[in-house]
């Protein structure tokens, strides 16, 4: 009781954020002989002692941005937290102990993040730091430096502004179109949540590479789902955008850059927007948007608007206008989503509250955390024995999950270790199956399992509001696990992974609802896959296998004709 007291005191004082009270110093003894003497003593001592610490914590603070490459600021960048915390990274002994808990963690993530913000209106932003493990994936300084020009470019241009007001003016005209200061990328909220997530990341990333401004529809819950990412402005498309139909375009819109290629009127006018499909349907056309020779047209198009519902990333790594600066920026080819995913979607308080109560309360003090993500593409909702199956012989054979006895009653443990198992899957049959199974034996190597599902609700319904804020505050729940198992084809674990950094353990999609053997993989990086590539050599004009092109991008474990990034050092 009195160590579960202590917890709620460190969270409380974790949450108010106190400054530290500084200790009254004593008043020197009045009336004896040698008063003087004894006050000078008492405060040189301390003085020097101070001066030495002082020295000694500049040159190891110098030492370690040095290794890393970075300059930290102490004061806005790091958070210190306190050391009996029970959310803290706690390394494992050989004899099952918690080691020294990493107490000073950097809550600006490296660099990608700025301070300044208003942290009550935000308070994922610097917080999640302190649920989430170290990353190991340090972003380059060439990103930073990106990262911040964006930022600055967001502000110069962003809604509300002059620039902004007289790039709408020109695009309400449609006439005499010339270079503009700000160039802008407007995303569209399209299919579920897993996709949108994805598609903003890409978009974000293109925005980057072709300078531009982002900003994304609303719709589906946007602002109520995630805060805003760039300081003093907004990412959100204020409602009176004058194109008014934009929402609607689909692959067959005269808009669309595919269907003016098509047509052969792409070079023979400057109109004010085009419209971007490159949504799973879309069209061989619509795929020229990767050749270099269109991208070149494209710049000089003020405004862009994009439908997608795929992770394109890898594809852009194709064109040769921007390779030389996506090496720069992604050192590590497959941290791009790793970075950009944190520097973007910070849950609004009313997800963060969801995260942080159920983080607290089920999962917080187990020894480690599994996630297992279960994602069954079928028209009837299950559950499925087959995929029960195949979960248990993948979390077996990879020794994630021990197996239960049910030759005795009661197994004694020789280590006292605690495993929590978060389930998500809109089906609460595979965790009521997993939960009844290990309360039912005992686990063959005395490890105490707990199962818990957040939520369940049978079907995906992106249109709702507390659906979407579940299924955000889920990706983001099972992103804190220790390790993971996701299911093919799905983006909601393709969020997951790569904002915890984990290469998770991949659920092989069933064929005639029959278990696949093997069941799972380890995935070869924690990159998404993007799900319908072109297959289309732009030099050459002709089709080829763009997995094959360069060694950083190849094929998706989950889905054979999908591309993702992979880093071969």
């Amino acid at each position: 009781r009195a160590r579960a007291t202590t917890r709620m005191d460190i969270k409380e004082r974790i949450r108010r954020s106190p400054r530290e009270e500084e200790a009254p110093v004593a008043a020197p003894p009045r009336g004896r002989k040698g008063g003087a003497a004894m006050l000078l003593l008492r405060w040189s001592l301390p003085a020097a002692a101070l001066v030495v610490c002082a020295v000694l914590l500049l040159m190891l603070a110098g030492g370690s941005a040095a290794r890393r490459g970075r300059l930290l600021d102490a004061d806005p960048s790091v958070g210190v937290v306190a050391r009996d915390d029970p959310r803290l990274v706690r390394p494992r002994d050989e004899d099952g102990t918690s080691g020294s808990p990493e107490v000073v963690k950097d809550k600006l993530l490296g660099g990608l993040l700025v301070p300044g913000f208003d942290e009550q209106s935000c308070l994922s932003r610097y917080q999640s730091v302190l649920y989430r493990r170290i990353s190991p994936r340090f972003p380059s300084t060439y990103l930073l430096e990106r990262l911040r020009e964006q930022e600055a470019l967001q502000k110069k241009c962003g809604p509300h502004t002059e620039l902004y007001r007289k790039a709408i003016a020109q695009l309400k005209s449609g006439q005499d179109i010339k270079v503009m200061d700000c160039n802008y990328l407007v995303w569209t909220a399209y299919s579920g949540l897993g996709n949108r997530i994805l598609t903003i990341a890409s978009a974000f990333l293109y925005a980057i590479l072709t300078n531009r401004v982002l900003l994304v529809d609303g719709d589906k819950g946007t602002a109520d789902l995630f805060c805003e990412p760039f300081p003093e402005t907004s990412w959100l498309l204020p409602s009176d955008f004058p194109i008014k139909q934009f929402k609607n375009f689909s692959v067959v819109s005269p808009e669309s850059y595919g269907n003016k290629l098509k047509s052969k009127v792409v070079h023979h006018s400057r109109p004010a927007f085009v419209y971007l499909h490159l949504a799973h349907d879309y069209s061989d056309y619509d795929k020229l948007f990767f050749c270099e020779d269109n991208q070149h047209y494209l710049q000089t198009i003020p405004w862009l608007i994009l439908k997608s519902d795929n992770y394109f990333v890898p594809s852009l790594f194709l064109i040769p206008a921007y390779q030389e600066q996506l090496m720069r920026l992604f050192p590590q080819r497959d941290a791009v989503f790793h970075h950009l995913g944190r520097y973007l979607f910070h849950p609004t308080n009313a997800v963060w509250g969801m995260i942080t109560r159920y983080y607290d309360s089920y999962l917080a003090r187990a020894d480690e955390k599994l996630g297992i993500q279960i994602r069954v593409f079928d028209t009837e909702t299950g559950p499925f024995q087959h995929v029960l199956d195949q979960v248990l012989a993948c979390t077996f054979k990879e020794h994630l999950l021990p197996e239960v006895n049910t030759q005795e009653p009661i197994v004694s443990p020789s280590k006292a270790r605690s495993k929590v198992v978060l389930v998500t899957s809109l089906n609460s049959g595979y965790y009521e199956e997993f939960r009844n199974m290990y309360w039912e034996h005992p686990t063959a190597n005395g490890e105490t399992i707990s199962f818990h599902q957040p939520s369940h609700e049978e079907h995906q319904d992106s249109d709702k509001k507390m659906h979407n804020r579940k299924a955000w505050a889920e990706i983001y729940l099972l992103s804190l696990s220790d390790v993971m198992v996701t299911s093919a084809w799905s983006t909601f674990g393709y969020v997951a992974q790569g904002l915890s950094g984990l290469k998770p353990w991949l659920l092989f999609k069933p064929e005639n609802r029959t278990a696949p053997d093997p069941p799972c993989r380890q995935v070869l990086s924690m990159e998404p896959c993007f799900h319908a590539p072109p297959f289309y050599d732009c030099k050459a004009k002709r089709g080829t296998d763009t997995g094959k092109l360069v060694p950083h991008v190849t094929h998706c474990e989950d889905m054979s004709w999908g591309l993702k990034l992979v880093d071969q050092s």
